[in-house]
């Protein structure tokens, strides 16, 4: 297994992804081509964001750079959720489950982010 799937940060930024995809497989056509794909698309850029950061972990500064690049990815789709939410695509208690595991990303995310000393 490479070793950025070993990552906390990466195991639940993925299972994330995999919910958004899941649930959004629900949402309505005329969202394919916009809140759908964007909100698939965010997800999962912040794990490869994380893979592409854990091949750089060898120049910090490139490394945390990365991983700033999937925070900012974590951040447009907690953006994403919201609208989701708003629209009535996700029901609360899903809504809530899936924000929850992103801020749970966002703070392993700062963590690293804040120690990369201790990921290199």
């Amino acid at each position: 297994m490479p070793g950025y799937k070993t990552l906390l940060a990466y195991q639940k930024a993925k299972q994330v992804a995999d919910a958004i995809f899941l649930a959004s497989k629900k949402f309505p056509i005329e969202e394919r081509y916009s809140l759908t794909d964007q909100i698939r698309r965010s997800s999962r850029a912040v794990c490869a964001c994380m893979g592409e950061a854990y091949r750089k972990r060898k120049y910090p500064a490139h490394f945390v750079s990365k991983l700033t690049d999937s925070d900012m990815e974590n951040g447009e789709t907690e953006v994403w959720l919201d609208f989701a939410k708003d629209c009535s695509y996700l029901k609360a208690e899903e809504y809530q489950t899936i924000y929850s595991q992103n801020e749970e990303v966002a703070k392993l995310l700062a963590y690293m982010i804040n120690h990369p000393e201790k990921f290199l």
